[in-house]
């Protein structure tokens, strides 16, 4: 799921050699943080944070065959 997140991530900056995911697994629960350069923080949040839900959306579907809970946290 961390490939996926990046891969998606990657595709919407323009710099991205700057984009790194890491992976928390806290048990029940994965957290996702996603660090961007920081001219590029507005594209991967979007307007009123329609792109970074949609991130979300994503990361919580595949996560629902492990029944997980999925955090994304988006900083520069």
């Amino acid at each position: 799921m961390k490939n996926l997140i990046e891969i998606l991530v990657k595709a919407l900056v323009d710099d991205p050699d700057a984009v790194t995911v890491e992976e928390i697994d806290e048990g029940d629960a994965i957290t996702f943080t996603v660090s961007v350069a920081e001219d590029d923080l507005g594209k991967v949040i979007g307007k009123q944070g329609r792109v970074a839900n949609a991130l979300r959306t994503v990361a919580k579907a595949a996560a629902m065959k492990d029944r997980k809970n999925v955090f994304v946290k988006i900083q520069p």
